[in-house]
């Protein structure tokens, strides 16, 4: 088994997950999904083990379920998020001694520099350079608390925040806003960085929360029909 067979199996379950394919009520096993995709049953279960790392998937008494996101809670939990990134930026307002690591800033922004300038296929993982964005603006104000509480909202709202980044252009738009965001702050224009990230969080929850609940009628659908 190479590893490129693991990834295949992981990533045609994921688009399935995400993109409704798979009824939410739908119970599936290890033998039935390797059988379905003609592969042994090892990559089924390690890319079952990453499914359930990501939130996507739970153990069930017998096989696995897609877990089904609790819209309320995403929104209580977005409301943390927002509480949390903007108050790295408004603790540097409130006290001018409270200076972002420029070091840092740069470092972070040749990043996404390069990334602007070749960006990436649509793709739910991109997540992952999202929350990295979020997490190095946050640790840059100086306080390793926040951001540990950023990291671990992240984490249970990022099974949702993949549908962020699955449509044309919403990785160039996200890519272009972090940037902006993060120039800002690097000139000490701190009072329209926390504009600007306020409304780049709020845009981001709307945007999940709509095409989530769009996958999930479509999965609903998928059941009835």
């Amino acid at each position: 088994m190479t590893e490129s067979l693991r990834d295949q199996v992981y990533l045609r379950l994921h688009d399935e997950i995400l993109s409704g394919h798979l009824a939410v009520t739908e119970r599936f096993t290890e033998p039935r999904l390797a059988k379905q995709l003609g592969v042994s049953r090892t990559p089924v279960r390690e890319a079952l083990t990453r499914l359930m790392a990501d939130g996507l998937v739970r153990r069930e008494d017998y096989g696995y379920s897609i877990v089904v996101p609790d819209m309320p809670k995403i929104r209580d939990l977005y409301e943390v998020r927002i509480a949390v990134e903007l108050r790295g930026i408004a603790r540097s307002i409130e006290n001018p001694s409270v200076r972002h690591s420029a070091e840092a800033l740069e470092t972070e922004l040749e990043h996404w520099y390069g990334l602007r300038a070749d960006p990436p296929a649509p793709r739910p993982e991109f997540v992952l350079e999202d929350e990295r964005f979020h997490a190095a603006l946050l640790g840059a104000g100086g306080n390793p608390e926040l951001v540990d509480a950023l990291i671990a909202v992240n984490r249970r709202i990022r099974n949702v925040r993949m549908y962020d980044f699955i449509v044309e252009g919403r990785i160039e738009t996200s890519i272009a806003e972090h940037i902006e965001i993060m120039e800002r702050v690097h000139e000490g224009q701190l009072e329209k960085a926390l504009i600007l990230l306020h409304e780049h969080i709020g845009a981001s929850l709307e945007i999940v929360v709509e095409r989530a609940s769009r996958a999930l009628a479509a999965r609903h659908s998928t059941q009835l029909g």
